[in-house]
């Protein structure tokens, strides 16, 4: 049952990398970036309930956090990159 949970969040996982890869907007591209994310640290869960071993849990968590921080990062820059290209273009006119 683990290894068909383990296979089905790999799929997914590879799923995800393809929207990143082919994604039509940036926003969409982080999205699935996030998303593959959530997978891995459900992916580390997993293991660690078939293996036994509860500090993977942790590793889990602890990637669950950095992966939300550097979304969040990754958002404010491509808005405030948006915001000034937008400010820069008013200035053209």
């Amino acid at each position: 049952m683990y290894y068909v949970a383990i296979i089905a969040t790999l799929a997914t996982m590879a799923l995800a990398l393809a929207r990143a890869l082919l994604g039509p907007t940036v926003y969409d591209r982080v999205l699935a970036v996030n998303m593959f994310g959530t997978k891995t640290v459900l992916l580390f869960s997993i293991i660690a309930l078939l293996y036994g071993r509860p500090d993977f849990l942790d590793l889990a968590l602890a990637y669950a956090l950095i992966n939300f921080i550097g979304v969040l990062a990754v958002l404010v820059f491509f808005r405030s990159r948006a915001l000034r290209s937008g400010a820069n273009a008013g200035m053209e006119d």
